[in-house]
């Protein structure tokens, strides 16, 4: 987002360059003098100040001269109603970019804007992109506007630009699979295929032929040739998720396909050549992996030339409305309801709730409550949140093995024992410290 600070001390000039600056997609501030232009400029970074030149107080070519120290990055443009040779020139000396009369063509202004901008690196493209997102809640098939998902989105259609192997990295529920979608949708690889595969949730021998394909009688139950996911992504793009799960094995033969793009088959003689973007993917942290000797390090740099990281839920709050009344029209439709929306009071309880699931949890929830809702709000006592339970580093299971059901229900009992004691036994805060609805708390320690 290209910020502009706009310097005036009419309002009527300020609010007018605000409005049609904002429209542009900028992210536009103001100040009515130089002094306050400064203690902005001091606290934020601009990318353009657009000063007028004749001010009470600090006039405009002071104001650029003191720039230099407080602001160096920020381009500047000046706006005069006295036009001269010798004001360009002066303002031309102290680093402005250019200026413009006050009777300015509002296209000129615009044109200039971009001129300045594109000259400091920050686009045109940017700028539209701002535009567009502020308008909408939805960038592919994500949901949010936060400052965090808007880097994420910038980054995506960067991204997509090039050409080069992604590791999205981020927690478990975070959308990492609709980002490396909405990198390819926005590709030159767009009318290719799009092809994912879970590393962890299939057997390596499996795995194997998953990915690489295999020739037929390569072993048993070979009863023909089959094309590995590599080859059926050929033109497109190919998504690894949980790619830190694979086995060193695996690893080696993955290092060839990044490195030369061909592979064989299993049972194969014939090198396969492949036109593929890698994307992956990992809730792990790989750097870590690779200095304990987890992970090859060479692949690692393969697959990491451009790294996105995907910020959990809990993080970017304000994404959580836009987000429950979208899985609530969706689910509406699916279930054939008419839920709208959710009441206030259950809408403060979600965005409270640290989601340690993240999107994929907040849909969970969204969907069961909209299949259990009978009235066309969704209330409080439906929303079935979960509870967190402790870390898992020190747990051991014993060679005899364990009943999980009466593990899970023991850790369940001593979690509503100790809600009831915090709240003096009243089943109904106590339901509320935990998330659940008071009809579900009576049927757990009913149960």
């Amino acid at each position: 987002m290209a910020r502009i600070l706009v310097v005036d001390d009419d309002r009527g000039m300020r609010d007018y360059l605000e409005i049609m600056l904002s429209r542009e997609g900028y992210d536009v501030n103001t100040a009515s003098g130089g002094k306050e232009a400064l203690t902005l400029c001091r606290k934020h970074k601009f990318d353009l100040v657009i000063t007028d030149l004749k001010m009470s107080g600090m006039d405009g070519v002071e104001l650029l001269k003191s720039l230099k120290e407080v602001s160096p990055e920020s381009m500047t443009i000046l706006i005069t109603g006295y036009a001269s040779g010798e004001t360009a020139v002066a303002a031309m000396k102290e680093g402005a970019y250019d200026y413009l009369e006050k009777n300015f063509n509002p296209d000129d202004l615009k044109n200039l804007v971009r001129g300045a901008l594109s000259k400091k690196g920050v686009s045109e493209v940017d700028a539209q992109f701002m535009k567009d997102v502020k308008s909408s809640a939805f960038f592919g098939k994500m949901a949010g506007k936060s400052e965090r998902m808007l880097k994420v989105y910038k980054d995506i259609k960067k991204t997509a630009e090039t050409v080069a192997n992604v590791l999205i990295q981020g927690e478990s529920g975070t959308g990492k699979e609709l980002v490396a979608l909405a990198i390819h949708e926005n590709s030159s690889r767009s009318d290719g295929p799009f092809v994912v595969i879970n590393c962890g949730g299939i057997p390596e021998n499996l795995l194997e032929s998953e990915l690489f394909g295999y020739m037929k009688g390569s072993f048993t139950g070979a009863y023909g040739d089959k094309a590995g996911l590599f080859e059926l992504a050929h033109t497109g793009t190919i998504f690894l998720d949980e790619i830190g799960e694979l086995s060193p094995f695996l690893q080696v033969k993955l290092l060839r396909v990044v490195q030369e793009k061909t592979f064989r088959r299993i049972g194969g003689t014939r090198d396969v050549n492949v036109d593929v973007r890698i994307i992956s993917a990992t809730n792990q942290n790989l750097e870590e992996r690779v200095k304990k000797s987890d992970f090859r390090e060479d692949l690692f740099y393969r697959l990491n030339v451009i790294p996105l990281k995907v910020p959990p839920l809990r993080e970017r709050k304000e994404d959580i409305p836009p987000l429950v009344n979208h899985f609530i029209d969706k689910y509406s439709r699916e279930y054939n309801k008419e839920i709208k929306k959710i009441s206030p009071y259950a809408m403060s309880l979600l965005v409270e709730y640290p989601f340690p699931g993240n999107v994929r949890e907040l849909e969970n929830i969204i969907e069961r409550s909209v299949a259990l809702e009978t009235s066309n709000i969704i209330l409080p006592e439906n929303l079935e949140m979960g509870v967190a339970f402790p870390a898992t580093d020190d747990i051991e299971i014993p060679e005899e093995g364990l009943d999980l059901n009466e593990e899970v229900a023991n850790f369940e009992r001593t979690l509503i024992e100790k809600a009831l004691q915090k709240v003096g036994g009243s089943k109904t805060k106590a339901a509320k410290l935990l998330g659940v609805s008071v009809d579900s708390l009576r049927y757990r320690l009913d149960k």
